[in-house]
């Protein structure tokens, strides 16, 4: 099966090429600079690209059965990278009569606000509402774009991403309310729930969470 991962080169996309490659798939990591991208293997293309660029996205695009996201920009960057991206990418799927995408979000907005309440305070009080609130609104607005299309889709929803070690233990599909998270899980476990999706219609069409 042949796969391409937007946001390759970002925490979770490196983890999620690395182990899509262990898995045995052929896989494209679409990238802004190839030059800093230094994973090698005989299954890997590496495929230069501006996920804002309507024209590289498609073109890319093609050829590939599955398509997975984690893209991203820091905290305190304003910015659209991940709603007109991953619109970018929507489109050129539709073109290329792709269905199936598997999209990294983040929990702590819309129907899964209450999860901010199992963390501390100064979390849920400060660095959401004054630096992760365009970041969110941006994912929100990612989000709809995802619903919207007629692609077979899941929306992976981490908790706060740390770089612990890939477990394959952790939470998926709970309650917003649930009071049995850590809300934080590594990216190496979050790569490994994505490619689990691919050939998984447990969570299509749905927002599942990702915990400890």
């Amino acid at each position: 099966m042949n796969l391409i991962i937007f946001g390759a080169s970002g925490g979770t996309g490196k983890l999620l090429t690395h182990q899509a490659l262990q898995n045995g798939y052929n896989v494209t990591a679409y990238v802004r600079t190839p030059e800093n991208f230094t994973l090698k293997h005989p299954r890997l293309k590496v495929a230069k690209g501006d996920i804002l660029n309507a024209i590289e996205v498609e073109h890319a695009i093609y050829g590939h059965d599955a398509v997975l996201s984690c893209i991203g920009s820091p905290a305190n960057k304003i910015g659209v990278i991940r709603s007109q991206g991953t619109k970018n990418i929507i489109t050129a799927m539709q073109k290329a009569g792709i269905k199936r995408f598997i999209c990294q979000t983040s929990l702590g907005y819309g129907d899964s606000v209450k999860t901010l309440d199992r963390t501390p305070w100064y979390f849920k009080h400060l660095i959401v509402p004054y630096i992760l609130k365009k970041g969110f609104a941006d994912h929100a607005l990612q989000e709809k774009h995802i619903k919207e299309s007629n692609l077979d889709w899941v929306i992976a929803r981490p908790g706060n991403l740390t770089d612990g070690n890939h477990t394959g233990r952790y939470q998926h599909g709970f309650a917003a309310d649930s009071k049995n998270i850590q809300v934080k899980i590594s990216r190496a476990d979050v790569a490994d729930f994505m490619l689990k999706q691919i050939e998984s219609d447990t969570y299509l069409r749905k927002t599942p969470g990702l915990s400890y």
